[in-house]
């Protein structure tokens, strides 16, 4: 891939973002929201590529990814009115679904489609599938690590804002309470990601988000969640008591540890 490449999908997903744009001040404050996160996945992907050392064209490769990981929310939205995968579909495989059906990568190489296809399609999974290659499995790690660093930034600005200001499909629809629910905090204490399946309020989905510190891929990654705050930024969302404090001792320890270290 070369960067004229890249500037002419660029310019094609701006268009195509474009006619998702609604007169509807919610619906337009969604499609933008996922505009914006968009290129600042592809920011966050090209940091870490180049960090890590990537030759110009992995880069160009990695950002491509960034740049379409979330097409399928686009037409999602449009269908379903939701960012809600369990209620509509998943916007990984539709997002895949579209890059195939729009023909837009025609030309790139076979490898540099499938590459693209996959990441996209599995950018969003719980855990990758164990059969992927190790190359495949590289940028799949890449735009799951760049789109975490994003999204803890997009829900940060959401706690901040008042309800007016918020897009409406950002939350998953839980309820605002003021307590959480405490055996979701085993998952922190022995380092593994909370399920959504086990959410029953907003606290509970920003604890989920804090337990991604445990599935991030690279250096770079931890580099850029302890320089950016976003721990201390939502754990000062939730309950100030024992647990939360223990929490955040915790978390906070793990990305020193995981920054420290060579990865």
């Amino acid at each position: 891939m070369t960067k004229f490449d890249l500037d002419f999908l660029k310019n094609w997903f701006v268009n195509f973002v474009r006619s998702y744009y609604s007169t509807n001040p919610d619906d337009q404050r969604n499609i933008y929201l996922k505009e914006v996160h968009t290129f600042k996945v592809c920011e966050n992907i090209v940091e870490i590529s180049k960090d890590l050392g990537l030759t110009d064209e992995e880069i160009i490769l990695a950002e491509t990814i960034a740049l379409f990981h979330d097409i399928g929310r686009f037409p999602q939205y449009a269908k379903y009115k939701t960012f809600k995968d369990q209620f509509s579909v998943n916007h990984g495989y539709l997002g895949a679904q579209t890059i195939i059906k729009e023909n837009i990568l025609k030309n790139l190489t076979e490898d540099e489609k499938k590459i693209i296809i996959k990441a996209v399609r599995f950018h969003n999974v719980f855990s990758i599938p164990p059969k992927e290659k190790e190359r495949m499995e590289f940028f799949i790690e890449l735009i799951r690590d760049a789109d975490k660093l994003d999204i803890w930034r997009v829900f940060i600005d959401y706690y901040n804002s008042s309800e007016e200001e918020r897009a409406s499909a950002a939350g998953l629809g839980l309820p605002e309470r003021s307590d959480y629910s405490v055996d979701i905090l085993s998952y922190i204490y022995k380092g593994q990601v909370v399920p959504q399946s086990k959410l029953k309020s907003m606290n509970d989905f920003k604890i989920m988000h804090l337990s991604w510190v445990y599935d991030l891929n690279f250096k770079t990654s931890y580099r850029l969640l302890s320089e950016r705050e976003y721990i201390d930024r939502i754990i000062s969302y939730l309950p100030q008591d024992e647990n939360i404090k223990k929490m955040s001792s915790v978390l906070n320890k793990y990305v020193k540890k995981r920054f420290m270290e060579e990865l």
